[in-house]
């Protein structure tokens, strides 16, 4: 499946929450640094039931700060995502897979991760366990937070 170009109509409902999850980003500065202010808004039949942001370096990223929140027993949830998940495990372990383990069913990403070491694996290991994603919801607003924060960013 191919990482841009997909198309997809969002509404006004998604536009709150992904701006809610961008509210949550700016909440990271400065603690975060040096890693970019994401923040990640989760959604269960219109409603947030859990949000974060990135914490300091080794502490939680946004997506597992959120997912920290959730209680049992919820299904059909959706994640607004202001950058692509990470793929990997570095000083924590990859949001992707986090999301997977989850059980979450749509992720809405903001933008891509340029950094080279994720840059569109993140969206690959949540498409191949079933997630829809979506990319590209308020990409404008996301970059004007995160490019001075991202590494391998044009």
């Amino acid at each position: 499946m191919p990482l841009t170009g997909d198309i997809h109509r969002f509404d006004a409902t998604d536009n709150v929450f992904m701006g809610l999850a961008l509210a949550q980003g700016r909440q990271a500065l400065p603690s975060c640094l040096p890693n970019p202010p994401v923040g990640c808004v989760i959604v269960h039949k219109g409603m947030v039931v859990a949000s974060g942001f990135t914490q300091s370096p080794g502490q939680h990223h946004a997506e597992a700060m959120a997912l920290a929140q959730l209680q049992a027993g919820l299904d059909s949830l959706t994640a607004y995502v202001t950058l692509e998940p990470c793929s990997f495990a570095g000083r924590t372990p990859s949001c992707a897979l986090a999301l997977v383990s989850a059980g979450i069913a749509h992720v809405h990403v903001a933008m891509l991760d340029p950094d080279p070491r994720n840059a569109g694996a993140g969206i690959e290991i949540l498409r191949k366990a079933g997630i829809k994603v979506t990319v590209g919801l308020l990409d404008e607003q996301a970059r004007h937070d995160l490019h001075p924060y991202l590494h391998g960013a044009p």
